[in-house]
């Protein structure tokens, strides 16, 4: 029986890693929902397969920037003036926040009974509640496009909405929340029993996973362009596989910690993984994007990609000849690794896991990705195991058969480890004919095979890797009936192999399914699916539950980062330049740090600037909702207000301009503070206009923004008043200091419980050892006094002085 928990703490990673994503993803979702929804014009019949279109149409798309002007001196010295001023009030605001969640934990841990009484509770608890109720400036009333827009009554039943819009959203009417309301409340459940999951094992049940990806997909359903991201299909993918992996505890206590099938539905989160990372690669060739295929993708990928980080600077710097080597190692991470997730070897496992925690940390260095890194790196704990994680834990298990001479077994796995790094060598200098030279003293590289070549390789390989997964599965399902086959009693023998009937039938199913979209990278094989499994994807494609993949597939802005810059005036002449929080703009500004957050109107206006603001249809509600100086608009914008230009009172006119942004050289100087980044003015991106402009006009009504918001209904339920209230405390703090002050909170509470669990024992246990040691020095006196009566015995002295006393002294004696 001990076989069946080699899985247990990977398992456990898994699930405590996916509750962390899941606060990432709430958390940041929380704070823009007002701006987001509120953001058109009205509610109006919005069309989601529009909407839905705009996000397929951006989601393959890989950034570009270029040179410019210089930034006014009226925004240099609003930069240089209050930057520092601005740094400290949000420093101050997220210093007191953080308190708060000490509170929490106190609280909350007193009642779940780890941590000791004598914890002071900190001050400040009600500051990250008025955090919380920042989430309606994407969905809200007055953002950008209003939610209610999806969610249209039209006659029908409540289970017909549901089937056609699979979302909690429609039962807000019988609570007396309209859609702006409901998507808070999902935000704020979502965030306290993410928070939960990840605080207590108890919490990490089947149960609380399902309500967490029911409360996602129901926002999921509304977000329309804004969360149209390949990450958040990936997150409500591995949501549902969390509900197969977790167990049932909160309504079965003292349930086993391992079940005999939990390996079966912990594979599929392996298969996920593999899915994700082979496309990504494939479809970066199959694109025929020439800086992929060049190998120089990545001279232009750390300017080009949405926002980012410090590091990506650093990292353009780096000599061409290492960026292209880069590019192969991409390759060969992405493609030829994940094979290694169904090896039979564990070491080769492990070294396919450590590829793509790799992989995943230097894009984390490089770019601000939100939550998918660290939720790449999660679905990657289904390559461990219970030995290696118990390794970094401190407690290690022993493996049996590690004596010398070591065993056929042992030497053949070896035999086989190295010719499988040796065979993945030789690939790597085969096909990207890897050249040392020596006078240049660099590591030259090119793609030594041609589009058809790997064309005719992808159809070779698609569906012989299907078979290989096949049979990775076939063999977990069959070690499982087997150790089913193992539990003693008869009754328990029958109840564990029902469970691993159905849940090896819900695994299969699922990798069925799954082969639809992951063949999409291969139309050939597509085509040879079953029919039946087709129609089994198209029954549950709306819910989300298996995707298709396939990130970075173009690189665009090879000439140049495309930045779409807005200008407002109050005279028409004058222009003043608005500076986002996140996004490049100012060229004296580094760039932002802000993950795991995303901020989802800087990442959508990096898509517009891709194209004309006609194929964005939101950017014109941008405009318009800035023009009437939204504040929840504006919080998108800026944070604190006092960086916004138009504060006091909102811009007669509004224009965009377009921008291509590149990085600096160290070799570049300039006087005063060393740039960024250098810029170059394109064309005008947006016409200028003012309220009852009739261009305004027109694009609001062409996109169905126009219409106005219903009448607000007077809140007179509980729940209602309750997020009303919870609202009118809401101060504008950053999504970055609300999801690290989450994730402090959790941290201080797993470091409490380590502390409490390896503390001084009890005070009567440590008595009881002094009187042991007190005891103990009494009976070496005793042992002494008894030597020296021995010792006098012949002169007939001391015999009282040896008598011993009491009932244990009797015992003795017989």
């Amino acid at each position: 029986m001990a076989a069946m928990g080699e899985l247990a703490r990977p398992r456990a990673l898994f699930l405590a890693g996916l509750a962390a994503v899941y606060i990432a993803a709430f958390g940041s979702l929380y704070v823009q929902i007002p701006g987001t929804a509120a953001g058109t014009a009205g509610s109006g019949a919005g069309e989601p397969g529009r909407s839905r279109e705009w996000g397929r149409g951006m989601r393959d798309r890989h950034g570009g920037m270029e040179q410019s002007r210089e930034w006014g001196r009226g925004n240099r010295e609003r930069d240089g003036s209050g930057a520092g001023r601005t740094r400290f009030s949000l420093a101050r605001r997220a210093q007191s926040v953080l308190p708060l969640a000490c509170r929490v934990y106190s609280r909350f841990s007193r009642a779940c009974g780890f941590v000791p009484r004598s914890i002071p509770v900190l001050p400040g608890v009600p500051r990250l509640i008025r955090v919380l109720s920042l989430a309606c400036r994407l969905y809200g009333r007055e953002g950008l496009l209003p939610a209610r827009r999806v969610l249209r009554l039209s006659g029908k039943g409540l289970w017909e909405q549901l089937r056609d819009v699979p979302t909690l959203l429609w039962l807000g009417p019988r609570l007396g929340l309209d859609t702006e309301q409901g998507m808070e409340l999902l935000c704020l459940l979502g965030m306290l029993a993410a928070l939960g999951a990840l605080l207590c094992d108890c919490l990490r049940d089947c149960l609380v996973f399902a309500l967490l990806r029911m409360f996602y997909l129901s926002l999921y359903q509304v977000g329309q362009v804004f969360l149209y991201f390949q990450w958040d299909s990936l997150l409500l993918e591995a949501g549902f596989l969390a509900v197969l992996v977790a167990p049932l505890r909160l309504l079965r206590w003292g349930s086993p910690a391992w079940r005999p099938h939990d390996a079966v539905t912990f594979w599929a989160v392996r298969w996920l993984l593999f899915r994700l990372m082979f496309a990504s690669g494939v479809v970066k060739l199959t694109s025929r994007c020439p800086t992929w295929w060049g190998l120089t993708a990545l001279t232009y990928h750390y300017e080009t990609q949405c926002i980012p980080t410090p590091g990506a600077w650093l990292a353009h710097q780096l000599p061409v000849w290492f960026q292209k080597l880069s590019v192969v190692a991409t390759y060969v991470i992405e493609v030829a690794v994940p094979v290694l997730f169904f090896a039979p070897l564990r070491r080769l496992r492990l070294f396919a896991f450590y590829c793509q925690v790799l992989l995943q940390v230097l894009i984390i260095l490089t770019g601000n990705y939100n939550f998918f890194n660290v939720l790449t790196i999660v679905l990657a704990f289904s390559l461990l195991d219970e030995e290696h994680v118990g390794r970094w834990l401190g407690r290690p298990r022993g493996r049996q058969g590690n004596g010398w001479p070591p065993s056929l077994r042992s030497v053949l796995g070896t035999l086989l480890e190295l010719c499988t790094y040796g065979l993945l060598l030789c690939w790597t200098v085969h096909y990207f004919g890897l050249e040392l030279d020596w006078d240049k003293k660099l590591l030259d590289s090119k793609v030594a095979f041609t589009y058809h070549e790997f064309t005719m390789w992808l159809r070779t390989v698609t569906l012989p890797l299907v078979g290989v997964a096949s049979l990775s599965l076939s063999w977990e399902i069959l070690v499982a009936m087997y150790r089913c086959a193992c539990v003693r009693g008869c009754f328990w023998k029958l109840w564990a192999t029902l469970q691993w009937a159905i849940m090896a039938s819900a695994t299969v199913g699922l990798f069925a399914v799954s082969l639809v979209p992951f063949t999409y990278i291969e139309h050939e094989s597509n085509g040879k699916l079953w029919p039946g499994i087709h129609q089994m994807f198209g029954a549950v494609e709306r819910f989300q539950v298996v995707n298709s993949y396939g990130l970075f597939r173009r690189m665009t802005g090879v000439g140049g980062r495309p930045e779409v810059i807005l200008e407002g005036s109050y005279d028409g002449h004058s222009w003043t330049e608005i500076e986002f929080m996140y996004k490049p703009g100012n060229v004296s500004a580094a760039p932002a740090v802000v993950a795991p957050h995303q901020p989802r109107l800087d990442w959508q206006l990096w898509f517009a600037a891709l194209g004309p603001h006609q194929s964005s249809p939101w950017f014109s509600a941008l405009v318009l909702r800035l023009l009437q100086g939204q504040p929840d608009v504006i919080r998108l914008v800026q944070t604190d207000e006092s960086r916004y230009p138009f504060h006091a009172r909102p811009p007669t006119f509004l224009r965009a301009q377009l921008y291509k942004y590149w990085f600096t050289s160290p070799s570049e100087a300039s006087p005063g503070p060393a740039p960024w980044w250098r810029r170059q003015h394109v064309q005008e991106f947006f016409p200028s206009v003012s309220l009852g402009d009739p261009t305004l006009e027109s694009l609001l009504s062409q996109h169905g923004l126009k219409d106005k918001p219903p009448v607000r209904r007077r809140a007179e339920a509980l729940l209602p008043r309750l997020l009303s209230s919870v609202r009118r405390l809401c101060q504008p703090v950053s999504g970055p200091a609300l999801l690290w002050s989450l994730y402090l909170v959790a941290a201080t509470a797993g470091l409490l419980r380590a502390l409490a669990r390896r503390g001084p024992p009890p005070a009567r246990h440590k008595g009881a050892r002094d009187r042991g040691e007190r005891n103990g020095a009494r009976g070496t006196e005793g042992t002494r006094g008894t030597e020296g009566a021995r010792t006098e015995g012949t002169r007939g002295t001391g015999a009282e002085g040896a008598r011993p006393e009491g009932r244990q002294a009797n015992k003795k004696k017989k």
